[in-house]
């Protein structure tokens, strides 16, 4: 059996204490946080090394969690994936991605969600998996449909980013579409 975890660009790997940096490169990127809606105050470095150390000491798995898309190559962090809104008696999930300026739009997105799906819908069972984008995030829906979601509606002027209500998408995967 291969490695779940690992792709030809990317490893999916646990929150470290290290990764602080990273994620405060990841909330430092205005144009990310609000393709997002997480526009939040700036926060100081001793508040993201607090954050990612209790990240790194939580137990592995769970009804919600993150994990690091790391580099290949170089060992680099690329971003975040994050399972949540979990509903098992259904059997699905949201997940949502965050990706670093120098590795998006070079498949890091593509492959890192594909990786999570397999986990989800081969180990955990899992029958579908959702997703809301901003209908303005034209790279994010790119993305998704992409690796195989389908727009299933959209909620008109749902959420406020930027001082302007925009309409949200909600797309979804099911296993036997994502696994063939």
């Amino acid at each position: 059996m291969s490695d779940i975890w690992t792709g030809g660009k990317l490893r999916l790997r646990g929150v470290e204490p290290e990764d602080w940096r990273g994620f405060r490169e990841l909330a430092r990127d205005l144009d990310g946080v609000r393709a997002a809606g997480l526009v939040e105050p700036p926060r100081s470095d001793e508040s993201f090394r607090g954050w990612t150390a209790e990240r790194a000491g939580r137990p592995p798995g769970g009804e919600a969690f993150r994990l690091v898309v790391e580099d290949l190559a170089d060992g680099g962090f690329a971003g975040a994936v994050t399972v949540g809104e979990v509903d098992r008696r259904a059997g699905r999930f949201r997940l949502g991605i965050e990706i670093g300026r120098a590795y998006r739009r070079r498949g890091y997105g593509r492959e890192a969600v594909s990786l999570l799906l397999g986990y989800m819908f081969r180990e955990e069972r899992f029958h579908k998996c959702e997703v809301e984008v901003f209908a303005f995030n034209e790279a994010s829906l790119a993305l998704f449909r992409g690796v195989g979601f389908v727009e299933e509606g959209r909620l008109r002027e749902h959420e406020f980013v930027a001082g302007v209500h925009h309409d949200v998408v909600v797309l979804g995967i099911t296993a036997p579409e994502h696994l063939g």
